[in-house]
């Protein structure tokens, strides 16, 4: 019966029912640390581009959204120039938002280089999706119409 019980307490606890290896995704990145505990944190600068100012604009493309996306439909006439708007305004507010995705989930201190080359690849995607959108607009129904139509299919 002892050498039941020492085989039991010698297995780790957490590997007992395991029959797979534990392996980490990905390695972990640089860990470094600037300056010490006592140093006090660095307060950024302010730039209109970022902070309160940033949200602010976030908002109100979302809040423009709403009449935009409604107005075509309910008006029962379509124009160019709110298509246009329209378009303009969704690709911008799919850029903030993955912009806030990368910035969140690709930190600046660890990752440098790759945090450089998503948001190239993002603005890469944005300015592809705006010529898109606007060779779809000068050379095809537009947005709401092909909205009209596939709902009406």
């Amino acid at each position: 019966m002892s050498m039941l019980r020492t085989g039991l307490r010698a297995a780790p606890k957490a590997r007992v029912f395991s029959t797979t290896a534990t392996r980490a995704i990905l390695p972990a990145g640089p860990q470094v640390i600037d300056g010490t505990v006592n140093d006090a944190a660095k307060i950024p600068e302010t730039n209109p581009t970022h902070g309160s100012y940033h949200w602010s604009f976030e908002r109100l493309i979302s809040v423009a959204l709403v009449p935009l996306t409604v107005a075509p439909f309910a008006a029962g006439s379509l124009h160019p120039i709110t298509d246009a708007v329209l378009g303009a305004t969704l690709v911008m507010h799919s850029h903030i938002g993955f912009q806030n995705c990368i910035v969140d989930y690709i930190p600046h201190r660890k990752y440098p280089k790759s945090l450089k080359a998503a948001k190239w690849a993002l603005n890469g995607a944005t300015a592809v999706v705006l010529y898109g959108l606007y060779e779809f607009e000068t050379n095809d129904v537009g947005i709401t119409e092909a909205c009209k139509r596939i709902w009406k299919a």
